[in-house]
């Protein structure tokens, strides 16, 4: 085999050896949960409503 030749098969064996990439959809539709929003919400309203009630009957405690 000449220099060549030998630089030819190696880049031919490079090139086969490539990996390949594939970009896929999922199956299944993604899923985003908010009920941490939700659930945030609810405790801030809490909250509010709590302090408002403790200003009101300061001597409640």
């Amino acid at each position: 085999m000449t220099k060549n030749n030998l630089i030819v098969s190696l880049a031919l064996l490079m090139a086969a050896c490539t990996p390949t990439v594939q970009v896929q959809a999922p199956d299944k539709p993604i899923e985003i949960n908010l009920n941490v929003n939700i659930e945030q919400h609810v405790r801030v309203s809490i909250e509010k409503d709590v302090q408002k009630t403790i200003n009101q009957n300061k001597d409640i405690f």
